[in-house]
């Protein structure tokens, strides 16, 4: 009986110090050193660098070493993070990095645009008219993990978010068969893929 307490005991430490808390990660404090921007603090944090400046009312972009920073909350879960890195992979295999970064930013500006879904998942998974927006949902390659280079994108995507030219759409114009996507005005092109909105 006194080894089934001891157990007991234990697994439950183990629980409240190594998992199981299914609460998102609340606000914390960073003290700002030296050569830090907003930019670098939001990568490591996984937040967006707007996120930073609005928590704590910056109106410029300057910053102090030892000043104390205020980081929000993510609101992006590493099941989604995952979710987009895998997405990226399947769609920017063999596209420059800069591409990889404009595809997980295109998924991100669909998730703040009305027009589309309004969680990571949905915008991923989204069907219209029978079709999935795209293509590796529909051939599962986006079942298959992520590279390291397509989990670093979506990092920086997450960073910069708010920052981009406001594409929703990407295509390869040398594949594309929709005459509508060709109707959406560009707003970069990066190795194969057009960036539109």
């Amino acid at each position: 009986m006194k080894n089934v307490k001891k157990l007991l005991v234990v697994s439950t430490i183990a629980l409240s110090l190594f998992g199981f808390n299914t609460q998102s990660k609340a606000a914390s404090n960073h003290v700002v050193k030296s050569g830090e921007t907003y930019w670098i603090i939001a990568k490591n944090f996984g937040v967006s660098a707007n996120s930073i400046k609005s928590a704590n009312k910056a109106t410029s972009n300057m910053l102090y070493t030892g000043q104390t920073l205020t980081i929000p909350a993510s609101t992006i879960s590493a099941a989604d993070k995952d979710l987009m890195a895998r997405l990226v992979s399947a769609e920017a295999k063999g596209e420059p990095y800069a591409g990889k970064v404009a595809v997980a930013t295109v998924i991100l500006n669909r998730l703040d645009n009305a027009d589309f879904p309004d969680s990571i998942k949905a915008v991923i998974y989204q069907k219209d008219s029978g079709y999935y927006a795209f293509t590796p949902v529909q051939n599962g390659t986006i079942n298959n993990a992520a590279d390291a280079d397509s989990k670093k994108a979506v990092t920086e995507a997450i960073a910069s978010r708010g920052l981009s030219q406001g594409s929703l759409y990407f295509y390869n114009p040398k594949t594309s068969t929709s005459d509508w996507i060709l109707s959406r005005q560009v707003t970069t092109k990066i190795g194969n893929h057009t960036f539109a909105k």
